[in-house]
């Protein structure tokens, strides 16, 4: 874990949220997966591609990205880490539902269109603040939805019976928008049983204003299965200061790092 990197991650998480810049964000949480990964010039290609926008408008940033360029969901491999790497979806063409979202936003606000990230249960959409009715589903090859259709996609993801719920098409923090992603390649790595990236994805989540004492314990138990007892036993130092916090009991985080101590000695 390079640790100019998670500084650079944690400062920009510690912004007012407003302020938050998800595409810088998003690549800090690439260039841990690629490392050697330009920051700056992806930043600048982003640049690039929103120059590309010759109508400043919600329909003009759809037509370049989903009609000219292609950009589409990756339903044939939607469990490639790439797909969460904001630089790869800019690159391939293609990603999940959040990196496509998080794409459209920034070339959007870059161009003057504002977008609001919409952390509906199972498929991540947009919503236009010019006119709250207009949804958009990136995945879905940039389509302009109602809240009727969001609804339809609703009950095509969890089943006819299922019900969305006004709050379910309420904008979602850039925090929280942030925090999915790392869900997201949090559930991929485990699936794979890549530790060593999981460990970095987790280190990453617990830098988030709102970690908790159970994430901190899952970085230190990831930490000790790949042998890096001390960092592990740091770890559990940082959870029995959140397990205090939240009233809860911390000797047991800290005899199992004394215990990991031991084991370095």
């Amino acid at each position: 874990m390079d640790p100019t990197l998670r500084a650079r991650f944690a400062a920009l998480l510690a912004r007012p949220d407003a302020e938050i810049p998800l595409d810088e964000a998003a690549l800090v949480i690439a260039a841990h997966a690629q490392p050697g990964l330009d920051i700056d010039a992806e930043l600048a290609a982003l640049d690039e591609l929103a120059a590309q926008v010759r109508d400043p408008t919600l329909t003009g940033v759809v037509r370049l990205l989903f009609r000219d360029l292609g950009f589409v969901g990756n339903r044939d491999d939607y469990y490639d880490p790439r797909n969460s790497f904001l630089n790869e979806v800019r690159v391939r063409r293609t990603g999940i539902p959040i990196t496509l979202s998080v794409l459209m936003m920034e070339v959007s606000r870059r161009v003057s269109v504002p977008l609001w990230g919409v952390g509906m249960p199972g498929h991540f959409l947009l919503r236009d603040k010019v006119d709250p009715n207009v949804f958009i589903d990136p995945f879905g090859g940039g389509r302009l939805l109602d809240a009727r259709s969001c609804a339809r996609l609703f009950r095509q993801i969890h089943g006819p019976t299922a019900r969305l719920q006004p709050e379910h098409l309420e904008p979602t923090a850039r925090a929280d928008i942030v925090a999915r992603i790392l869900e997201n390649l949090r559930n991929i790595y485990r699936y794979r049983d890549d530790r060593a990236s999981l460990a970095w994805v987790l280190d990453l989540r617990t830098t988030l204003p709102r970690a908790d004492a159970a994430q901190v314990v899952e970085l230190a138990d990831v930490l000790a299965s790949t042998g890096d007892w001390l960092g592990a036993a740091d770890s559990l130092d940082r959870a029995a200061v959140l397990l205090e916090r939240e009233g809860g009991d911390p000797s047991g985080a800290l005899q199992r790092a004394a215990g990991l101590r031991a084991k370095c000695n």
